[in-house]
């Protein structure tokens, strides 16, 4: 029964992650070009402010439950990950959730040391963006692709 229960949270918070990542990249590039930009920076201020509140929460859920995942279930494919297509899928995946986490520490960091500018935030959130997408393109190709 706990398997069920990680693999519920881990997808909402999945959910919420991919979300704020695709609204930042997909929604508010666009929206830049039709407010003004006092508004626009006010609205990248706060949902900025709420993103760095909510974020490390959401991620802690995520790769929580993932990892408990991992160790209820799939621990055995891990031990020899090439021997299965579904292995080689899982490890790339956990690659990229883990440079998935490695960007957002980069970012904490630039944020706290006051380094973050314009140019680091469309890279990391364009880069955040693909690993995710690729992230999702392999959770279901685990599942129906087989070699």
């Amino acid at each position: 029964m706990t398997y069920p229960l990680f693999l519920t949270l881990h997808l909402f918070a999945a959910l919420i992650f991919i979300g704020t990542v695709f609204f930042e990249v997909l929604f508010l590039e666009n929206i830049r070009k039709q407010l003004p930009n006092k508004v626009m920076v006010l609205l990248e201020q706060g949902i900025s402010r709420r993103a760095r509140q909510l974020m490390p929460w959401v991620l802690l859920v995520l790769f929580g439950a993932g990892i408990a995942m991992v160790w209820l279930r799939y621990r055995p494919v891990l031990a020899a990950p090439l021997q299965s297509s579904f292995g080689v899928l899982l490890g790339l995946k956990i690659l990229l959730a883990a440079s998935v986490l490695g960007h957002f520490l980069w970012a904490m960091w630039l944020f706290r040391s006051g380094r973050m500018n314009a140019r680091y935030v469309q890279f990391i959130h364009t880069s955040v963006f693909l690993h995710m997408v690729a992230i999702v393109l392999l959770a279901k190709g685990m599942f129906y692709l087989s070699w």
